[in-house]
């Protein structure tokens, strides 16, 4: 018999988990994901992607302000679900909440635990320079992605990889890990193992600063940042007084004696800036108020010189 499932989950990297459930024809009670949220100039309300697939498939949908609410606590008591399964919902389930679902509380996390703990796996995997990453399917508990860890699946970071694709190969892994642990669940052969806290690493909700650009860091650095934001919030810098955002880049292993953030080299090719180790060719920017371009546009429409400064 299938478990009768409530399913938490707000980002994308939780979608194909909640498609998959659906397609395989898992009871699906309802759907919890944050509330909408105000965006853009208009304040419109926008919804998680996690709610617009839920509506889509026309599936019940909570968005409790807090998942501690008593009324909604009250509410997920008397679906009276088997499990809980959450991905990506972007807040820690309450104690009350774990206690409800007879056959536990599922998580996906987008790293290989206990590695990577928190609220940004994927974006510090790939700001740290990692080589592989992957996706743990663990019981919840009340201290942060620490409980116990049914099973793992390792995924390369490739050269060409960003934090957008990266979470994307990372989704459909998790939402395949998500079949074999219920498999297993029904064959009775799924096991658990403890975490080693002793090696746990933790990452933090990234911000808007954490996005700039710092040119005395070595280029592979700079580079990884602007791999870990991309393609939705971006690197920035600044540039003649106003925002430069940084969408892809390559590392040029070579030396120079120029000052950190000093450009070095304008040509069809890119925009060579100067890092504290390295440099690091520019190929796609977005100036303030203007669209993404390539360098070739934009050495053409804004005339970077040689030795003049960004970042400053």
């Amino acid at each position: 018999m299938r478990p009768r499932i409530v399913f938490f989950g707000s980002g994308a990297f939780a979608v194909p988990a909640l498609e998959r459930l659906h397609a395989e024809g898992y009871p699906i009670l309802a759907v919890v994901t944050q509330p909408p949220k105000p965006a853009g100039r208009g304040w419109h309300t926008l919804r998680t992607p996690v709610h617009e697939t839920a509506e889509k498939m026309g599936l019940p949908v909570f968005a409790p302000s807090k998942a501690r609410d008593p009324q909604f606590l009250e509410q997920v008591r008397q679906l009276s679900p088997d499990l809980v399964v959450l991905a990506s919902y972007g807040k820690i389930l309450p104690q009350a909440l774990l206690e409800i679902a007879p056959l536990g509380n599922w998580n996906l996390h987008g790293s290989l635990l206990p590695k990577y703990r928190g609220a940004s796996p994927i974006q510090t995997a790939m700001l740290e320079g990692e080589s592989e990453t992957g996706v743990t399917l663990m019981e919840m508990v009340a201290e942060m992605d620490a409980g116990d860890i049914y099973l793992q699946c390792a995924v390369p970071i490739l050269p060409e990889d960003d934090a957008g694709s990266l979470e994307h190969k990372l989704a459909h892994v998790g939402a395949d890990l998500l079949m074999e642990g219920l498999e297993q669940l029904r064959k009775g052969t799924l096991k658990r193992t403890p975490q080693n806290h002793s090696e746990a690493t933790f990452t933090k909700p990234l911000t808007k600063e954490d996005a700039r650009l710092r040119w005395e860091e070595p280029a592979k650095r700079c580079h990884n940042r602007v791999r870990a934001f991309a393609p939705k919030l971006g690197a920035y810098t600044t540039w003649r007084g106003k925002l430069l955002k940084i969408w892809k880049t390559i590392v040029l292993e070579a030396s120079h004696q120029a000052e950190p953030g000093t450009i070095v080299a304008c040509s069809r090719e890119g925009i060579d800036v100067a890092c504290g180790d390295g440099l690091l060719r520019l190929l796609q920017v977005q100036p303030e108020s203007r669209a993404r371009m390539d360098a070739p546009a934009f050495v053409n429409g804004y005339h970077p010189q040689q030795e003049e400064h960004i970042g400053g």
